[in-house]
């Protein structure tokens, strides 16, 4: 049984998956096959496993985007749990060498966490 960090990961990458199409015309086809196919965190354990960023990443780099990126999603605290050290780490590589400025997202995401978070005491629901 999924944890609760892992139900509220599905539906956050899903529902960023959606919100990618309205606001900058993307659609993610092969990735949104993933997570039907294995659900959201083998489809990024696949993404965060692969030796270069994948064209999804590629695409919202071009479009200044990463904050709703696989790797910006699965270094929120709420959502660290269900990951392995290798794979945060792998995460935060990718996207500092895409210049993201990790540290002042984290920083701005911890203001406002998920209610479900706070309400489990700021565990990772695992």
């Amino acid at each position: 049984m999924p944890s609760t960090a892992e139900r509220h990961f599905h539906a956050a990458i899903v529902n960023g998956a959606e919100r990618l199409k309205h606001e900058i015309g993307y659609n993610p086809t092969r990735f949104t096959q993933m997570i039907g196919d294995h659900g959201a965190i083998e489809a990024a354990r696949h993404l965060l496993r692969g030796p270069t960023a994948s064209d999804g990443f590629t695409t919202l780099w071009e479009h200044g985007r990463l904050d709703v990126s696989v790797e910006a999603f699965v270094l929120l605290p709420w959502y660290r749990g269900p990951f392995t050290d290798a794979e945060t780490e792998a995460a935060e590589r990718r996207l500092a060498a895409h210049k993201f400025d990790v540290e002042r997202f984290l920083r701005e995401s911890i203001r406002n966490p998920p209610d479900w978070w706070q309400q489990d005491g700021g565990t990772d629901g695992v």
